[in-house]
């Protein structure tokens, strides 16, 4: 059980599908087809990277859905057909094919949006705002988006909620033209949560409070994708994270703007660690949920028949 005195936390990691884990985090005799199950009891959200790479398909939506735990959340990452191809200019199509694809398969266990800008597209304040009004607030609002695709999606579509749910969403920024304290308004204007990015500093960490939750992506503390964090830093993160779920901030908050937000109502936490490279990311992320108190089991409890081929 969490303190009431916080919001709800959760640290997972950046996709489970990688080749080099397998015999390290995943144990031998693991199917590959289980490996989501297995990863699933480990941690209790993951960020699903496919998305980003090319639409998905509403059978793998619902086989996620059907393959986790009741409690757990997925995060679904953007396509970069809309932010790195597009870069945000002429994306409405694109964004209809992106929520029909079967996003609403995951039903409850839809968690935060994440859209990862490419390191070439700077700060345009009124392509940025419209990108931001465009995106839905709930699922019903994500449906009528959904509704509007194109040709490509047919026979490939859902376009069905089982329920009006709110939806969150979050940017990750890799330019420095981003340090600019009227995009931190906009995103406080749209309650869009700003991506607290550490990326062994090759691209900008801030840590404005943007909306009532918090998103972090935590890509290798000394080397990006590939080293792991030590126990001093994840010590600081646990610090940094307790701030801001229970309604505060760290005092030494990286910031953009110099407007701080009022301390209010505790705030939930989505933490993913994308250092997967070695395979730290998932033991990275059980440790840090042992420091925050969390659940933390000592190895995923699985089925016997889930062990066999």
């Amino acid at each position: 059980m969490r303190p009431m005195s916080r919001g709800e936390i959760r640290i997972g990691i950046s996709g489970w599908r990688y080749a080099g884990w397998r015999g390290v985090f995943y144990p031998p005799a693991l199917p590959q087809r289980r490996e989501l199950e297995y990863a699933s009891r480990a941690v209790s959200s993951i960020e699903i990277n496919g998305s980003f790479y090319s639409l998905q398909r509403p059978e793998c939506y619902a086989a996620w859905y059907r393959d986790t735990p009741a409690d757990f959340v997925f995060a679904v990452k953007g396509g970069r057909y809309i932010t790195h191809m597009l870069k945000l200019r002429g994306i409405e199509t694109a964004l209809a094919n992106f929520f029909a694809s079967g996003i609403f398969n995951l039903k409850e266990k839809l968690g935060p949006f994440l859209w990862q800008l490419p390191p070439n597209l700077g700060f345009h304040a009124d392509r940025f705002e419209a990108f931001l009004a465009m995106l839905p607030r709930d699922t019903a609002q994500a449906l009528s988006i959904a509704r509007r695709r194109d040709a490509r999606m047919t026979g490939r579509a859902r376009l069905a909620i089982d329920a009006v749910r709110p939806l969150r969403h979050a940017v990750e920024i890799r330019h420095e033209s981003f340090i600019d304290e009227r995009f931190i308004e906009l995103l406080r204007q749209y309650r869009v949560a700003l991506v607290v990015a550490d990326t062994a500093r090759k691209w900008p960490l801030r840590e404005d409070v943007t909306a009532d939750f918090m998103y972090l992506r935590l890509h290798g503390e000394e080397e990006l994708y590939s080293s792991g964090y030590t126990e001093r830093s994840l010590d600081d993160w646990a610090r940094r994270i307790r701030a801001w779920s229970e309604g505060g901030e760290p005092e030494d908050a990286r910031l953009i703007s110099a407007r701080r937000p009022a301390a209010g109502a505790r705030r939930d936490v989505y933490c993913y660690f994308d250092n997967d490279a070695k395979v730290h990311a998932p033991f990275d992320a059980r440790r840090l949920a042992q420091k925050l108190g969390l659940a933390v089991s000592a190895e995923p409890a699985l089925p016997r028949e889930m062990m066999v081929a």
